[in-house]
C-alpha cells in the first residue's frame, strides 16, 4: 500500500481575477481571516509535504498574505487563458518540487465550509482504494477538491487551458470514488454570495 499521506501534494488554485464578485475574492474575510488564508491554513492542517499555491491576478497583494514558511508559491503568467491553465501549472511545479509525489489533491480558495478534516478524509481513501480519483460529492455530482492518483497526471497536464479538473471526472467517471462534502455546493462568486454566507453563518 502506497503511503499517501506523504506523498500526496496539494495544489491550492488562487489564480483567477474574481471577475464576477467584482474585487478579489482570496480576500474576503471570513471569521477575520482572508479566504487565501483560511485555505491555505485548511491545506496545512492535514499535514501534507507539499503545498502549492498557484498565483495570478493580483499576485503581490496576494503573495504577501500567503504564509511561505508551509507553503510554495508559484506564479502562472498565463493565468487569464483559464483555470486549467493554472491546473497545469501548479501540477508541473509539484512535480518539479517533489517528484516522489503519487497523488495531487486539488482545491480552490472559495469553499467557505470546507475542513482539514474533509482533505484527510480524501487523502486517507485514496490508500485505501484502488480507485484513481478521489472525489468530493455535493450537488448531485463529483467535484473538486479532488485527488487524482499518478497515473492521471498526464492527462491532466493535457487538459486545455480554459478547461478544469472537471472535465477528466466527465471522462472517468468508472475511475471515480467519492466522499459526501455537506456544504461544498457553497462557493462565493459574487458580492451577494458572500453576504448571503455572511448573513447566515453562526459565528
Amino acid at each position: 500500500m502506497k503511503h499517501y499521506k506523504k506523498n500526496t501534494g496539494i495544489i491550492l488554485l488562487a489564480a483567477g481575477s474574481s471577475s464576477r464578485m467584482g474585487r478579489s475574492k482570496q480576500l474576503l474575510e471570513i471569521d477575520g481571516e482572508q479566504l487565501l488564508q483560511r485555505a491555505v491554513q485548511t491545506a496545512h492542517q492535514t499535514e501534507a509535504e507539499t503545498i502549492i499555491v498557484v498565483l495570478g491576478a493580483n499576485e503581490m497583494t496576494h503573495r504577501k498574505i500567503v504564509d511561505h514558511s508551509i507553503v510554495e508559491v508559484t506564479f502562472n503568467p498565463e493565468w487569464e487563458k483559464g483555470m486549467g491553465s493554472s491546473l497545469k501549472k501548479g501540477l508541473s511545479y509539484l512535480l518539479e518540487t517533489a517528484p516522489q509525489t503519487e497523488a495531487a489533491l486539488i482545491m480552490v480558495c472559495d469553499q467557505p465550509l470546507l475542513t482539514s478534516a474533509h482533505l484527510a478524509k480524501l487523502i486517507n481513501r485514496a490508500a485505501a482504494n484502488t480507485s484513481g480519483i478521489i472525489a468530493s460529492y455535493y450537488s448531485d455530482g463529483p467535484g473538486v477538491p479532488v485527488l487524482f492518483k499518478k497515473e492521471f497526471f498526464k492527462s491532466l497536464l493535457s487538459i486545455a487551458d480554459q478547461e478544469g479538473a472537471k472535465s477528466i471526472l466527465q471522462k472517468n467517471k468508472n475511475a471515480i470514488t467519492t466522499i459526501e462534502f455537506p456544504g461544498g455546493e457553497t462557493d462565493l462568486d459574487t458580492w451577494s454570495d458572500y453576504e448571503k454566507f455572511i448573513s447566515t453563518k453562526s459565528f
